[in-house]
């Protein structure tokens, strides 16, 4: 891994992406930020974090022979990353909350934003912006956010936890030619938060229905069980899990 550590920049991902465009980057090319002035998160929602208190970086990894309608399987692997690092941490009841918000108990204390570069139907580059919740405290008054320091009482070396990340996001996406896609979403969806519960979920026009997560499909779309066992698949911007 090489990482380059900046003071302040808008986002991370941002930064990494123009930084490849310029440069031959190596796999592994870590940009990261005391502060993020513009974190992004999925569907153009903003990532706050406070100066100097939480991890905010992106990751490059290069993918060939790689099909691109398996592109999801890369967010399975990241999110899984997350999720065993803090495991190893004893974060308790560690959750992936699709497609890849990270959550103990009912708190976000993390989320993962990739973004592919497509240069044909098998090569592609990731950008793996991942931001973390450590060592702050105050949320301004959101709701259902936390941070490792919060949960666990414990201040955390940021960057010997930024280096226990990439390591283990190395471990995941290395080896992606032997990945057993099959065992890899059955990992995934057993981490998934409320899975097989009764839930509730926004629609788009703002309607509420009742259904049960039963998984993910390949594409990464949430497939849900209705009512009279009918089973429906909806992509991120279609519904929005309420609880």
């Amino acid at each position: 891994m090489h990482i380059v550590k900046l003071n302040a920049i808008d986002s991370t991902n941002t930064y990494l992406r123009q930084f490849a465009m310029q440069y031959p980057l190596q796999d592994y090319t870590v940009i990261y930020t005391d502060e993020q002035l513009s974190g992004r998160g999925q569907m153009g929602t903003i990532w706050i974090s406070q100066p100097g208190k939480n991890l905010t970086f992106s990751v490059l990894k290069h993918f060939k022979g790689f099909p691109l309608e398996q592109l999801f399987f890369v967010n399975m692997k990241v999110s899984l990353a997350v999720f065993k690092t803090l495991r190893q941490l004893n974060i308790p009841d560690v959750h992936i909350k699709w497609p890849n918000d990270i959550l103990s108990a009912n708190a976000k204390i993390g989320g993962v934003l990739i973004e592919n570069s497509v240069k044909n139907a098998t090569t592609f580059e990731s950008i793996i912006g991942i931001g973390l919740n450590v060592n702050q405290i105050e949320f301004n008054g959101l709701q259902s956010v936390s941070s490792l320091q919060r949960i666990t009482g414990k201040t955390f070396d940021l960057d010997e936890l930024l280096h226990h990340l990439v390591s283990a996001l190395i471990s995941e996406l290395d080896d992606y030619s032997q990945w057993d896609l099959e065992v890899l979403q059955q990992e995934y969806e057993a981490q998934l938060f409320r899975i097989n519960k009764p839930s509730t979920f926004k629609k788009q026009d703002g309607s509420l229905i009742m259904g049960f997560i039963r998984g993910v499909s390949e594409t990464g779309k949430l497939i849900v069980e209705l009512e009279d066992a009918i089973f429906q698949e909806f992509d991120l911007k279609e519904v929005k899990l309420l609880y």
